[in-house]
């Protein structure tokens, strides 16, 4: 019986010590609403950077187009002339790497009378190389000797520069200047300072120089044809947003 008795107090006791490590109830916490951030003041302004360049390369597309009631006869003028074509442009100094086959086709035409009626079929043949000049003072003479060698189709001539580097960074350079320019005076009529610069984005617009041209140009008493490549501008656009404060 003693035994028992003293069984129930160490139960009833560990009891107790369980209960005193148990979780308290968590005191009322009151968290205090943060105050509204005000809205960040900024700036944008945009400048542009424009840097003219002499054109030291050209693209010109030369073909050659047969027609004949027959499709083997006309493929067989074509050919020879086409390859008369390719003799005179290797002549004028272009490399085998800068002439590029960009179009051969071969299709029927069909042909009609002034009422209307079909009479008959002409098979037409087409063959156009892309041609880079990296020598301009030859670009003249290779397109007189490409018409006399039978190129009849020859359209109109980008002229590029072959590297832009250098030019590009000196535009993106004067575009941040002009904007930071731009930013400086607005800031200081208004009485304000510039922060960080926050976001930058910029645009950079390279277009060739096209000239058009056509087989009339070609002078057919002598001479090359007098082409000039004139001057191509690269411009580039900076937009910044500048913190104020």
């Amino acid at each position: 019986m003693k035994t028992k008795f003293v069984f129930l107090i160490a139960v009833l006791v560990l009891g107790l010590a369980l209960a005193a490590c148990g979780p308290t109830t968590p005191a009322n916490i009151t968290v205090q609403p943060q105050p509204p951030q005000p809205p960040q003041r900024t700036i944008t302004v945009t400048g542009t950077g424009l840097v003219t360049l002499t054109p030291d390369i050209a693209y010109v597309n030369i073909g050659v187009h047969t027609q004949d009631p027959s499709a083997s006869v006309a493929m067989t003028a074509n050919n020879t002339q086409a390859q008369a074509v390719i003799v005179v442009i290797k002549a004028a100094g272009v490399a085998d790497k800068d002439i590029q086959t960009t179009n051969f086709s071969i299709y029927p035409q069909q042909q009609y009378d002034s009422n209307g009626n079909t009479t008959g079929i002409l098979y037409a043949v087409d063959n156009t190389v892309y041609v880079t000049v990296r020598d301009l003072t030859k670009l003249g003479g290779l397109l007189d000797a490409s018409v006399r060698a039978g190129a009849n189709n020859i359209n109109s001539i980008s002229f590029d520069v072959a590297d832009k580097t250098a030019a590009l960074s000196q535009a993106r350079l004067a575009a941040v200047a002009e904007a930071r320019k731009q930013a400086d005076e607005l800031t200081g009529a208004t009485g304000v300072s510039l922060g960080d610069v926050l976001t930058i984005s910029y645009y950079d617009s390279t277009p060739p120089v096209t000239v058009q041209y056509s087989r009339s140009d070609v002078g057919l008493g002598g001479g090359s044809v007098p082409v000039q490549s004139g001057s191509m501008q690269i411009t580039t656009t900076v937009t910044i947003v500048y913190e104020i404060k």
